[in-house]
């Protein structure tokens, strides 16, 4: 109970510190994940078009996922620097593996049938990839998009050490600190409640852009009508 009263304590005094260091943490989470997105949705597509290079790209992007998260820092600071676009693109490497296997798998398991169906209806091969394959893959592809999301939440913490900021500044804070369970409280909570109410958006919006989602709805309209 006593812990439980510091931590409220903790929260009343330095709210304003609390709110900054969680926007800032978030941020830094969100940008790395979009911008692997930018990156690994693409070369998703392409090994799923040139199957041969899909084992060398997701094994290299299983490496990168092997390496630990102070290590990559540790390397990354050595050419980057200090600061927050260090652990930005420390997370976007992170995030290339989930993103590029659910976008390689999402593409490949779409029904060849509907393929040949829009070939048959005159359409391009982008306008087959933008009309077919990325709406039937669109929910696995946001799975990939929610698990990256979830693990640079985690990993994020540590760039504390860098100078970035974000929560694990607060968890630092009380590691240092004599009695600072409530301090580590303080922060490891915020962290822990943003990576689930991630978690639970992306999972919404994984199943409102599902196949089956979409051919219910269409049906009950069709009833409706």
């Amino acid at each position: 109970m006593d812990v439980i009263q510091d931590i409220i304590v903790y929260y009343s005094q330095n709210a304003g510190y609390v709110w900054e260091q969680f926007y800032r943490h978030f941020l830094m989470s969100a940008y790395g994940v979009l911008f692997a997105a930018i990156v690994a949705i693409p070369l998703g597509i392409l090994i799923a078009r040139h199957h041969k290079l899909s084992t060398w790209v997701i094994s290299l992007a299983n490496i990168i996922q092997t390496i630990p998260a102070l290590a990559m820092l540790a390397v990354l600071m050595l050419v980057m620097g200090l600061g927050t676009n260090t652990v930005v693109f420390s997370l976007f490497l992170y995030s290339l593996l989930p993103i590029i296997k659910n976008t390689y798998t999402g593409i490949r398991n779409v029904d060849h049938a509907l393929l040949e169906s829009g070939k048959a209806m005159g359409m391009t091969k982008f306008q087959v990839l933008r009309m077919v394959e990325l709406p039937l893959a669109m929910s696995v592809i946001m799975a990939g998009l929610r698990t990256a999301l979830v693990i640079t939440i985690g990993i994020a913490t540590i760039g504390t050490f860098i100078g970035a900021g974000g929560l694990g500044d607060i968890i630092l804070r009380g590691t240092n600190a004599t009695d600072g369970t409530a301090i580590i409280l303080a922060g490891a909570i915020p962290t822990a409640l943003m990576a689930v109410i991630a978690d639970i958006v992306m999972g919404y919006l994984e199943k409102k852009l599902s196949p089956n989602k979409k051919r219910k709805c269409t049906q009950h309209q069709q009833q409706a009508t």
